[in-house]
């Protein structure tokens, strides 16, 4: 099903481009990133980007490293890019003329046990805490988290089942006793709210047929105070790094 949020005033290119993705099950969040993407060679063009050229796209990327963006941001529009050439417009020849960058990947800061209970306790909001925990006790990305139904929650074998998670991979996560507690407090304390259904989702948003957005997410671990200098992160859980066997349960690469 189309994303509303994508089909506002949209051109043939951009609807073909779209059906593309759809057609591949590519999440919300990654039509998003692509479209704006895919927008940001439009504009350094000032035309449509299906009449780029090969001395285009290098002019493109070269504009873009010394302007002095991100390694990390350079080589997710040249995947968009090259999405955009080879599927929608069957150019693989131009695909071939982007160029990735490598650069260093670093661990991840983790927090400690004090900061992952400061995190906890920053909020008052039963929602929000219940929302946090799931994030580190089951190692969760932001995404995923955000798109959990009440139906997820498994606690007959203790899991969390994850729907189209990175990738558009299916997966479990595991589900502790402690978690499950607290699941189950914002459960009953959602059904007298009338916000919380069986079939509805895990943590609903402002309005309750619509899950909790990425962005609220994001919001309420900005706001609190860890010695990282890079914030909350949120594909690290509770105590420290996970090990690799623990990885693999819970859906994740087993490099560590």
């Amino acid at each position: 099903m189309p994303h509303p949020v994508l089909e506002a005033s949209i051109s043939p290119l951009r609807q073909r481009l779209i059906d593309d993705m759809n057609m591949r099950r590519f999440s919300r969040e990654t039509q998003r990133n692509y479209l704006r993407d895919i927008g940001r060679l439009a504009t350094f063009l000032g035309r449509s980007p299906d009449t780029a050229t090969a001395d285009d796209l290098r002019r493109f990327q070269i504009d873009q490293q010394e302007d002095g963006v991100p390694v990390p941001t350079m080589n997710s529009i040249v995947s968009a890019l090259r999405f955009f050439f080879t599927q929608t417009l069957d150019r693989p020849d131009l695909a071939r003329r982007l160029v990735r960058l490598s650069h260093p990947r670093n661990l991840p800061v983790v927090l400690s046990r004090d900061e992952v209970a400061r995190l906890l306790n920053a909020t008052t909001c039963l929602k929000h805490q219940a929302a946090l925990s799931v994030a580190y006790g089951a190692g969760l990305r932001v995404a995923e988290v955000s798109m959990l139904k009440v139906a997820d929650v498994d606690s007959e074998r203790m899991l969390l089942r994850v729907e189209r998670g990175k990738g558009g991979r299916y997966r479990n996560a595991m589900l502790s006793e402690d978690l499950l507690t607290v699941l189950r407090q914002w459960w009953r304390v959602g059904r007298q709210q009338g916000v919380m259904h069986r079939d509805g989702w895990l943590f609903p948003g402002q309005h309750a047929m619509k899950p909790i957005s990425t962005r609220q997410l994001y919001r309420i671990s900005a706001c609190v105070p860890v010695n990282s200098p890079r914030g909350v992160n949120f594909q690290c859980p509770i105590g420290g790094l996970l090990t690799p066997a623990i990885r693999r349960c819970a859906g994740h690469r087993a490099e560590v």
